[in-house]
């Protein structure tokens, strides 16, 4: 489990993280870098990557960074199982207390500091709290889901309403 430091300097974060990336034995690729160091000064990122390149690694660092400054981070997908996923997964990482999941069929820890939702979720937040919606940073996971006709405005909505938010675009 990572061991996330309180609120500190953005440098002292990115130190913090690259530390257990090494204690891990993980050598981050460029394009890993390149994201993690935007990320951690607070740029928005979109990171178009192949599957099995490290874009997991990239939102461990963003949900990181979040959780040390004391804000709220979302992990969403338009899939539940890999909502699932990411939820068990990142309570391993950051310890079952710091992790929500939400979903259409229920809710585990929704107040966390860290959730997982499907996307339509955190879509349905930002239209029923707008520009307040209590989060810091997104990460939107099969961002190529923005297209599709169907499904597209879960992601479109969080984009134009949560101007202040952080935001990881991932895609393959």
């Amino acid at each position: 489990m990572i061991e996330v430091p309180p609120q500190t300097d953005a440098d002292s974060l990115l130190e913090a993280f690259v530390a257990w990336t090494d204690a891990l034995g993980v050598v981050m690729y460029p394009a890993q870098e390149e994201a993690v160091l935007e990320l951690f000064t607070g740029a928005n990122v979109v990171l178009n990557t192949p599957t099995g390149s490290g874009k997991s690694l990239v939102a461990v660092a963003l949900h990181f960074r979040s959780l040390a400054r004391g804000e709220t981070s979302v992990y969403t997908s338009p899939i539940k199982a890999l909502v699932s996923e990411k939820f068990f997964s990142l309570c391993g990482t950051f310890g079952a207390e710091n992790v929500g999941m939400m979903t259409g069929d229920g809710a585990v820890n929704p107040d966390a500091p860290i959730v997982c939702c499907t996307a339509e979720i955190l879509a349905n937040r930002a239209l029923t709290h707008g520009v307040d919606t209590p989060v810091h940073s997104v990460v939107m996971d099969e961002f190529h889901y923005y297209s599709d006709r169907d499904r597209g405005t879960a992601w479109q909505v969080p984009l134009l309403i949560l101007e202040r938010a952080q935001i990881l675009l991932m895609s393959a």
